[in-house]
C-alpha cells in the first residue's frame, strides 16, 4: 500500500491528535508515519520520503520552523504547520520559509483532511500540462517541476512553480488573488488572499524579471505574467 497511497508524515508531540489524525487519515486511504519530537521528524522524513508533512509548531528538540527550514533544504515537500490556539506564530513568516498552509487547534479531522488535498491538488505532474514555456531567459517544465532562470534552475516549492507556471501559461492576462487562489490551490482552499501576495513576493526574489516578461502588479486588481 506504501508505495502507492500518498504518503504523510504527522509531526506532533501529543500523542492523542498524532492518533487521531493518522486513524483519519488511514481511513481515508492515505498512507502515514508519527513522529513525537523534531529529531524523529527528522529521521522518519530522510527514511520515509512522504508526499506531505503536517508539522506542530511547538515539538521537543528541534521546533516546527527549524525543522520546516531543514525539509526545505532537502526538497520541496509540501508542509503544513500546525499551531495551537494562542501560540506566538507569525504565520507571514512560515508562508515566507516555504511552509504552504497552517492550521489552528483545536480542529475537526475534515477541515485537516480538506486542507491536505487543497495543498496537494495539481501537486503531481498528472494533473500539470505536458509542456514546457520557454522564454529567453526562463524554461517552466510542467511535468519535472524544473525552473531554468538565466541557465540556472530555481528550486522552488510545488504551490510557488504552479503559481508560476499559471500565470505563464496565461500570459498577458489580469488574476485576481481570489482567482488564483482558487485555480492554483482550488476551490476549497480554506486560506485568504495574503498567500497568494507572499508567493508572488517569493517569486520576485527567486526571478528578478526578465528581457521579455515580467510578473507584474495590477493595482487594485492582482497579478499578471506580461510578455513583451
Amino acid at each position: 500500500m506504501d508505495g502507492f497511497a500518498t504518503k504523510v508524515l504527522i509531526v506532533d508531540d501529543d500523542e492523542n491528535i498524532s492518533e487521531v489524525i493518522d486513524m483519519y487519515l488511514k481511513s481515508s486511504g492515505y498512507s502515514t508515519k508519527i513522529a513525537l519530537n523534531g529529531k524523529e521528524a527528522q529521521e522518519l522524513y530522510l527514511d520515509y520520503n512522504p508526499d506531505i508533512v503536517l508539522l506542530d509548531v511547538m515539538i521537543p528538540y528541534i521546533d516546527g520552523i527549524d525543522i520546516l527550514k531543514w525539509i526545505r533544504k532537502q526538497k520541496e515537500t509540501p508542509v503544513i504547520m500546525i499551531t495551537a490556539k494562542g501560540d506566538t506564530f507569525d504565520k507571514v513568516l512560515a508562508l515566507e520559509i516555504g511552509a504552504d498552509d497552517y492550521i489552528v487547534k483545536p480542529f475537526e479531522p475534515k477541515e485537516l483532511l480538506a486542507r491536505v488535498k487543497a495543498v496537494l491538488r495539481r501537486y503531481s505532474s498528472e494533473n500539470m500540462k505536458d509542456e514546457v514555456i520557454r522564454l529567453s531567459d526562463l524554461s517552466i517544465d510542467s511535468m519535472s517541476y524544473k525552473v531554468i532562470y538565466n541557465g540556472e534552475e530555481v528550486k522552488m516549492p510545488p504551490k510557488e512553480f504552479e503559481l508560476l507556471y499559471y500565470l505563464a501559461n496565461n500570459r498577458n492576462k489580469v488574476f485576481t488573488r481570489d482567482q488564483l487562489l482558487c485555480e492554483v490551490w482550488g476551490y476549497d482552499y480554506p486560506g485568504d488572499s495574503r498567500t497568494v501576495d507572499v508567493h508572488i513576493k517569493r517569486l520576485r526574489e527567486k526571478l528578478s524579471g526578465g528581457e521579455q516578461w515580467e510578473i507584474q502588479t495590477v493595482w487594485g486588481v492582482g497579478y499578471k505574467f506580461e510578455v513583451n
